[in-house]
């Protein structure tokens, strides 16, 4: 497998499935804010690609504005993904709750995000594994 995210060190061995790394978080949130801002965020897999077209309507640019809203508390924990297509990246994940109009229930209400990402080799590109509703 080809490691595609600027944090490369120790990738797990193939058929390992998905491994923690201790130590997180790998990027500094803020310069994953900037980037994603900079219009910088790519989703990297096709689930993700499918969760951010029903919840958005594909809009990246929403999502760069929820992980503009993500604090250092909100995060959760850091792993390797793969994107199902011979790579991996060192992700961080976070869970964002805030309340919402929920158009469907014609009221405010409490709704947690569950995002995870990667910043891309190059330092240029923020890879978005995961964003859906948890």
């Amino acid at each position: 497998m080809v490691v595609v995210s600027e944090y490369s060190p120790n990738p797990p061995e193939s058929g390992q499935g998905r491994l923690k790394i201790a130590g997180g978080p790998l990027y500094e949130l803020a310069r994953v804010q900037r980037l994603a801002a900079a219009g910088g965020l790519n989703t990297w897999t096709d689930r993700c690609d499918k969760a951010v077209y029903d919840l958005f309507a594909g809009d990246l640019e929403v999502v760069a504005g929820l992980l503009g809203h993500l604090r250092p508390a909100d995060y959760r924990d850091s792993e390797w993904c793969t994107n199902g297509r011979n790579a991996l990246a060192a992700c961080d994940a976070y869970a964002l709750r805030r309340v919402e109009w929920v158009a469907s229930a014609g009221k405010e209400l409490g709704v947690e995000y569950f995002v995870k990402f990667a910043v891309g080799k190059t330092g240029q590109l923020v890879l978005l594994v995961s964003c859906h509703l948890s």
